[in-house]
């Protein structure tokens, strides 16, 4: 594991300024851009190499990140994915062309396909559609309009957590995370997330589920302070003993909650994050979580595109990714 002397060399900053920043230090006061660097230098610590000879074409590929840059800071989950697709498509001797949430899509001619990172509108899928059949869909399952894609199977990776939690004695078991992304950007109803669902499903077939233990807010820092507060005053003794968490940074605000609040991780309460970003291993205590395997995702949407390219396939493909659990001090292990 990358240590937070290494991050602070790559990033040209203190140790401490890189702990703060991991931690999600509201006090401290460092720009975008430092934090940007913070995290892109965590992130890239993690890469390992890999390279294989392939007939490199003309032409570039564009990366549409349905994220703002900023937002890529709050879930670096997705900073990660983009990435990793963008070192895959560098190795691959391609040039790269970027596209965040608030840009205009303007695609040049010379660009040879399209990665799309997260969710995304049905509006916003055409807008890529219309420019080419190159595309290959990253973190959202678009299968039924014959478009290759690259997914998680969450149902698999929420009944790990739910199975582990029962295997350590928990009888009840909380759920905090977040509003669909993709729905928030169009005019659609905002919809639940799928961990959320995952969730709802697979602790109702283990006769564990209680709707008021099931909090949704938005995926940031102080959305997770806020509802593991609201969680700690409602529910009184009935609390939950563990929670799942659907992703990291909600964790480090529920971390903060209970700290403040007087309540021991993971004595009182075990908590799961998901992703396992950089940030696990650095907040106190370290932080189990979900692994999710954003370096796999990113190349394989490059490998398809490529093999799209090269092979001319009409038929789609969907790679799905398994996940496994990651187990630090919030659960004691």
């Amino acid at each position: 594991m990358a240590t937070i002397k290494d991050i602070a060399d790559l990033a040209g900053v203190s140790k401490t300024t890189v702990s703060r920043v991991l931690n999600f230090d509201k006090a401290l006061s460092v720009s975008d851009e430092t934090k940007k660097r913070i995290f892109e230098a965590a992130e890239k610590l993690e890469y390992t190499k890999y390279k294989r000879n392939r007939v490199i074409e003309k032409g570039k590929v564009a990366i549409v990140q349905w994220m703002t840059e900023k937002d890529e800071l709050d879930d670096v989950y997705y900073l990660s994915l983009r990435m990793s697709a963008e070192k895959k498509i560098l190795d691959e001797g391609y040039e790269i062309v970027r596209y965040f949430r608030n840009d205009e899509f303007s695609f040049d001619e010379d660009i040879i396909g399209i990665i799309s990172i997260g969710e995304c509108s049905p509006e916003q899928q055409q807008t890529l559609i219309d420019f080419t059949d190159n595309l290959v869909f990253v973190g959202m399952d678009i299968l039924s309009a014959k478009y290759d894609s690259v997914s998680l199977d969450f149902d698999q990776a929420v009944s790990s957590v739910v199975d582990f939690f029962c295997d350590t004695g928990h009888e009840n078991i909380g759920f905090i995370g977040g509003l669909d992304y993709g729905k928030t950007l169009s005019s659609h109803p905002i919809g639940k997330d799928k961990r959320t669902t995952s969730f709802e499903k697979y602790a109702t077939l283990k006769g564990l589920y209680v709707p008021e233990n099931v909090f949704q807010g938005n995926f940031d820092v102080e959305s997770g302070y806020e509802m593991m507060k609201e969680a700690i005053h409602t529910l009184g003794d009935k609390r939950p003993t563990a929670f799942l968490m659907a992703n990291d940074p909600l964790a480090v605000g529920a971390l903060r909650a209970l700290q403040e609040e007087g309540i021991s991780v993971p004595e009182e309460v075990s908590l799961i994050g998901f992703n396992d970003s950089s940030i696990a291993k650095y907040v106190f205590p370290t932080l189990s979580s979900v692994r999710i395997h954003t370096e796999l995702m990113g190349e394989a949407s490059v490998e398809l595109l490529l093999e799209k390219l090269e092979t001319e396939r009409t038929v789609a493909k969907k790679l799905i990714i398994a996940t496994e659990l990651s187990l630090r001090g919030s659960t004691g292990n």
